[in-house]
């Protein structure tokens, strides 16, 4: 059995432009404590010996700068590119298909923003697709749930849903290769687009376990969103100092 990853970062993050202004970059090549979203995202999964690869989706005018970024922070042969597409199944599914896998090998699939992932989180991830043959990252509610019906004065409370039964997804999210494979080429057929592989996994009838995440591994979609990973950043290496 092998791991492989799959890390979509060709997206252009419209959100994290603040009063009109556009930033610099796309929010996976931001940097954070100097090192780019993504770079930190690909280490973090380097840092799990039991991963055999991962797969960056970038856009084809970014290849050359994605390519740079690997060598420069000298990320090595592990990591592998392959062309995005216009959106995160389609890129996801391009990378499936690029992948030389074995039906029962174990592949992920993480944002490539959210790069404060953590080993032990990776590693308990592939634990549960390997038991349960797929899983995803989840984060307990902590707020009251309403479910609302939108009209056109608001949104009006039509059912509180009970804490215990909600998570929030977070990623990873992964399953067995067939499974995953078959999630997608299905919903390719039927032309249903989803939100996440869980989403595509649940409609192909695939059992979905859910693993315990963190508030650190939060997804950078926002202005004030590099701020606070530098805070998670400052306060680990504070903790580790003792």
């Amino acid at each position: 059995m092998r791991v492989f990853v799959i890390l979509p970062a060709a997206g252009i993050g419209t959100r994290m432009a603040a009063g009109g202004a556009s930033t610099p970059a796309p929010k996976q090549f931001l940097a954070i404590g100097g090192v780019p979203v993504l770079v930190r995202s690909v280490r973090a999964f380097l840092a799990v010996p039991r991963v055999d690869a991962v797969c960056v989706a970038v856009r084809a005018h970014e290849r050359e700068r994605v390519e740079a970024q690997m060598l420069e922070y000298k990320l090595g042969p592990r990591v592998h590119m392959v062309e995005g597409g216009d959106d995160r199944q389609h890129s996801v599914g391009n990378a499936l298909a690029a992948l030389e896998c074995d039906a029962d090998d174990v592949v992920l699939v993480h944002d490539a923003v959210r790069p404060l992932i953590d080993p032990a989180t990776i590693e308990r991830t592939i634990d549960a697709v390997v038991k349960h043959g797929a899983a995803i990252v989840g984060l307990p509610a902590v707020d009251t749930i309403k479910q609302v019906e939108r009209t056109a004065d608001g949104a009006i409370v039509t059912a509180t849903i009970p804490r215990e039964r909600i998570v929030h997804a977070q990623t990873p999210q992964g399953a067995r290769f067939g499974l995953m494979r078959r999630a997608f080429v299905e919903a390719e057929a039927d032309g249903f687009s989803g939100t996440d592989e869980a989403s595509l996994l649940e409609r192909a009838g695939v059992e979905v376990a859910v693993v315990q995440g963190s508030a650190r591994n939060f997804k950078i979609t926002q202005p004030g969103d590099i701020e606070l990973a530098e805070f998670y950043l400052g306060k680990a290496t504070a903790d580790s100092r003792g």
